[in-house]
C-alpha cells in the first residue's frame, strides 16, 4: 500500500520560510517523479515543483527562485523549502508521486498523493 505522508505545514508571517516535508513508503521512491501541487479556497489545484528520479528540477514561474524541490532517496523523503513566503502562497500543498509523468505538470500524471498540508502567509 502507497503512503505518502506530509509535514512542516504551518502558519507564518508574509517573509518568513518553511520546509515541507512528504516521507513515502510502498512505492519504489527513486525511480519516481516528485511533485508538489497546492490548492487555495474557491481555486484548483495548481502545480507548485517537481524533481525527476534524474534529479531535474522544474518550477512554476511565481516560485522560481524562491522555492526549492529536492529528495533524499535514502530516506524516501521529498522536500520543498519555501522562502520569502507571500500571502498569495497560502493553500493547503500536497505531494504527489508519479511513474510515467508525461505532461509533469499535471495532476493527471502523479497516481499517488498525500493527504495535504496547509500553508499560511499572513500579510
Amino acid at each position: 500500500q502507497v503512503q505518502l505522508v506530509e509535514s512542516g505545514g504551518g502558519l507564518v508571517q508574509t517573509g518568513d520560510s518553511l520546509r515541507l516535508s512528504c516521507a513515502a513508503s510502498g512505492v519504489a521512491f527513486s525511480t519516481y517523479t516528485l511533485a508538489w501541487f497546492r490548492q487555495a479556497p474557491g481555486k484548483e489545484r495548481e502545480f507548485v515543483a517537481r524533481i525527476k528520479a534524474s534529479g531535474d528540477t522544474y518550477y512554476r514561474d511565481s516560485a522560481e527562485g524562491r522555492f526549492t524541490i529536492s529528495r533524499d532517496n535514502a530516506k524516501n523523503t521529498v522536500y520543498l523549502q519555501m522562502n520569502s513566503l507571500k500571502p498569495e502562497d497560502t493553500a493547503v500543498y500536497y505531494c504527489a508521486a508519479g511513474r510515467f509523468c508525461v505532461i509533469s505538470t499535471s495532476a493527471d500524471a502523479y497516481e499517488h498523493w498525500g493527504q495535504g498540508s496547509q500553508v499560511t502567509a499572513s500579510s
